[in-house]
């Protein structure tokens, strides 16, 4: 009977040690870091390009240092640009994934398929990949996070802006209704710039002509001078450039010949106000597409952990991941009543009394017929 009430004694006195040593361990296990305690979000922007083309790439560039600024030490960036040596891209992916980097950011179609093949390999990985989406029916992107711009609706106002410049009595307007576009390559993405652009001009005149080139890239600023150079030789006064470091030359053909021109992606008549004030003087606005604010946006909702993963948004005027810019040149060159025009323009457009046709889904047969639509 003793030695029965000795065992469980010993027994009873092992149950607590136990317990009160798991618990313990338990809860230092699990506790999650706090303050100080708490790792940085490490999160890279892989370039497949590089930085200066003052648009596309500068724009999401920016919106990671927004990232920086925005959260501090609770998270760590980086940039990396690839060059657009195609070679390196799907390699430079591969080596960042195999790193400790949480989120992964790459953009544009060209990244899509590397993208596609890389990412299910590190479920453990998040990616976010803009001005794009992934195959999500066909592959296992389930940490994956695609986003598209509804760059149709801000390339809208860009048309009709230059429309209406073209139809003004502004200084270097001439008498002939005809304005140009000068796209990178021939793309969905770049027509639905296009698509979205021609519908504008033509809401504010339906006999509007518009000069159509494409550089078939996105860095030869030299040829896209020689484009832009031909298309005001044919007219145009004003001019839209959507071709990242490429389009640049427009803006040096605008200065040669003293026409205007429309930036694009980043407010690009900033950008020059100190370097080339003459230049920034003829850029009466930019079509911006807010990659910045996109990827504040997403790392927003990340923390939130609202982030949807797996899927694709479209941004557009309501969500500010389009627009004009409004600075001190597009308010001294355009008058008040059509900066007004614009306003209600974009707000007919948020609340759909305008439909933005959209590039996107068309086929070459249709984006066809709306070029022919502005030719002579």
């Amino acid at each position: 009977m003793k030695k029965r009430t000795l065992s469980l004694l010993i027994v009873l006195m092992m149950v607590l040690t136990f317990g009160l040593t798991g618990c313990g361990g338990g809860d230092t296990d699990t506790e999650e870091p706090s303050g100080d305690q708490a790792e940085a979000l490490k999160i890279v922007l892989l370039l497949n390009g590089t930085l200066g083309d003052k648009s596309f790439f500068d724009s999401a560039d920016n919106g990671l240092k927004m990232v920086q600024e925005k959260y501090g030490d609770s998270v760590e960036t980086k940039t990396i640009e690839m060059t657009y040596d195609e070679t390196k891209w799907q390699p430079t992916l591969q080596d960042i994934s195999d790193e400790d980097w949480d989120i992964i950011i790459v953009g544009t179609w060209q990244m899509q398929e590397m993208l596609q093949e890389i990412a299910p390999m590190y479920p453990e990985k998040k990616y976010i990949i803009f001005d794009t989406s992934v195959d999500y029916e066909n592959f296992d992107l389930g940490n994956v996070y695609s986003i598209n711009y509804k760059q149709n609706e801000g390339s809208f106002l860009a048309g009709a802006l230059a429309a209406k410049v073209t139809n003004s009595d502004m200084e270097l307007a001439n008498a002939e209704k005809r304005i140009g576009f000068l796209g990178g390559m021939d793309i969905p993405v770049i027509n639905d710039f296009l698509v979205g652009y021609i519908q504008g001009a033509q809401y504010v005149d339906e006999d509007i002509k518009v000069e159509i080139s494409y550089i078939g890239n996105f860095d030869d600023s030299a040829k896209g001078k020689e484009l832009a150079l031909a298309q005001y030789g044919m007219g145009a006064d004003i001019g839209f450039n959507v071709a990242g470091q490429a389009g640049l030359g427009q803006l040096d053909a605008a200065k040669e010949q003293g026409k205007y021109a429309i930036g694009v992606d980043s407010d690009q008549a900033l950008l020059f106000a100190d370097s080339d004030p003459e230049k920034a003087n003829l850029i009466v606005t930019s079509m911006l597409k807010r990659v910045d604010n996109s990827i504040v946006r997403a790392i927003d909702m990340h923390f939130e952990g609202t982030l949807p993963y797996g899927t694709a948004e479209n941004l557009g005027f309501a969500e500010g991941a389009v627009g004009l810019a409004d600075n001190e040149y597009f308010n001294t060159l355009v008058s008040d009543d059509v900066r007004g025009e614009l306003q209600e323009i974009q707000e007919m457009i948020i609340n759909g009394e305008i439909t933005v046709n959209s590039a996107i889904g068309m086929s070459t047969e249709e984006i066809n017929e709306i070029k022919d639509s502005v030719k002579e």
